[in-house]
């Protein structure tokens, strides 16, 4: 794939000196139309080899667009609070809103290869994190985001030549270490699996770019006019998403669905409930504060259930077992507008807890294929994707050391009803009850249907649902509260 890149491609200086102030005036142009327009964020990957301008690519970026609407970030080691997260969680931090540029120096593709370059990593591995990227880019593309990924690259000789003058100046001689050199002894070992990573994730969604870097002025000249090119494209566009039509689910059709065949009669007496509530609380307060094994997990716990079902008294017995500073409860509402301008899962990507905590949503990313699917907020290609893309979610959360427990508490309608009414009636309650609440009992077969389809398509054995007969609040409290001890037990 670099075989282009080292043909000694050059641009004369009067050529330079024609074409940079027009290529200039038409990025600032283009970037004023994005923040402009705000319907779509722009995002540069940078990498390549050292020495081929990666730099003073991104300051000349910098220095010819109106810097307050790029986000420039470099990347080195992750920090401690990086490294106890999953590990994009540092790079969802980092993307760009609609309507700004984000440029990354250094990405999600520089741990893979130097892992696999210094042996720290074997085939598949490599193969699998280039596999987890070629996901996470399909879906910030399908999201709407304009991603482009530009490599520079110099032959060996050329770095060498390189790094050789860079030594010889003054000015220059600090940027070359011997660490750098170290680096220079394995060009070859890094240019194959570099390679091997541009090939295995260069494709229609996000192809890579290679340029030479040898000559500055062919470089600028390249890169700025690759990224105009991109934005004039995109900005013509009137519909930039990319639609994929795919099929829905069909609803049952013998009218046998799974929340119709639970055991809705079971309850626990409140003498045995006492009981049993101590001793769930007491086990869970032990194993969140056993510090040789829980400061290598998370937990994360997941509320969603019919309206009026007791979610807020579930997370309220869990919270009053565990120590408040190391617990937070998320609660979901409709996005705010910071929200709306990023990827959907960007807003539940932040909130992933480090090593030893312990985050609560109340509501959580299952919204896509619940609420926006029935209440048509989004479309069905939008919803059809996101139980693919929640699962990967919640699969780089367990890779990242968290233990994922979901719950879906479930009521009947003729006890939902019984809820509303006393909540109206109840002075303390009247705030619990809304008139969004009484629309969504209307379109209470179409949630239903919602429902069985998220669990039947995202209930995975690293994430499994546990659906909660929750007529009772005494046994549900309990069933949650089990629930989480014995996962907590298996996986410490």
């Amino acid at each position: 794939m670099f075989e282009s890149a080292e043909l000694g491609h050059k641009i004369a200086k009067p050529t330079y000196a024609r074409q940079e102030p027009k290529l200039r005036e038409a990025l600032l142009n283009a970037q004023f139309d994005l923040a402009q327009a705000k319907k779509f964020p722009v995002l540069i990957l940078i990498g390549g080899v050292d020495g081929a301008g990666k730099g003073e690519t991104v300051n000349l970026l910098n220095e010819w667009m109106d810097p307050r609407h790029i986000q420039t970030r470099a990347f080195g080691d992750p920090s401690d609070e990086e490294a106890e997260r999953p590990r994009m969680w540092r790079f969802w931090r980092e993307l760009p809103p609609k309507g700004k540029i984000g440029i990354m120096f250094g990405s999600w593709y520089t741990a893979p290869i130097v892992r696999r370059v210094l042996g720290q990593s074997d085939d598949a591995g490599l193969k699998g994190s280039l596999e987890e990227i070629v996901r996470l880019e399909k879906m910030l593309c399908d999201e709407g985001v304009l991603l482009l990924k530009f490599w520079f690259h110099l032959s060996k000789k050329q770095q060498k030549k390189r790094m050789r003058e860079l030594e010889k100046d003054p000015l220059t001689r600090w940027r070359v270490t011997k660490f750098d050199w170290d680096r220079f002894k394995m060009y070859d070992a890094f240019r194959e699996v570099s390679e091997r990573a541009l090939r295995e994730t260069s494709n229609a969604n996000a192809p890579w770019t290679v340029i030479e870097g040898a000559d500055p002025r062919y470089r600028s000249l390249t890169a700025g006019k690759l990224l105009l090119d991109a934005m004039k494209k995109r900005l013509e566009k009137t519909n930039y998403k990319e639609r994929r039509v795919q099929v829905p689910p069909l609803p049952e059709m013998d009218n046998l669905g799974l929340l119709r065949n639970l055991d809705m009669t079971q309850k626990i007496a409140k003498e045995k409930y006492d009981t049993q509530l101590e001793k769930w609380q007491g086990r869970l307060n032990l194993l969140s504060r056993d510090r040789k094994y829980f400061k290598k997990h998370s937990l994360i716990l997941l509320f969603e259930g019919s309206d009026a079902a007791g979610k807020g008294g579930a997370i309220r017995r869990i919270t009053g077992a565990v120590d408040a500073r190391h617990f937070q409860v998320v609660p979901v509402a409709a996005p705010t507008e910071e929200e709306r301008a990023q990827p959907y899962l960007w807003r539940f990507w932040r909130h992933a807890p480090r090593r030893g905590r312990i985050t609560i949503f109340d509501r959580s990313w299952y919204g896509r294929v619940l609420v926006e699917r029935v209440e048509g907020f989004c479309g069905v290609a939008d919803w059809m994707r996101a139980y693919s893309e929640i699962n990967d979610f919640e699969e780089q959360m367990v890779r990242g050391g968290a233990i994922v427990c979901k719950f879906w508490l479930q009521i009947t309608a003729e006890e939902q009803l019984k809820r509303f009414t006393l909540r109206q009636k109840t002075s303390f309650k009247r705030f619990k009850i809304t008139e969004e609440d009484w629309r969504n009992r209307k379109k209470w077969n179409e949630y239903e249907q919602a429902v069985c389809d998220l669990i039947d398509r995202t209930s995975t054995e690293i994430a499994p649902w546990t659906v909660v007969e929750a007529e009772d609040k005494y046994f549900t409290r309990i069933k949650i509260l089990k629930t989480i001890v014995e996962r907590m037990e298996r996986n410490l």
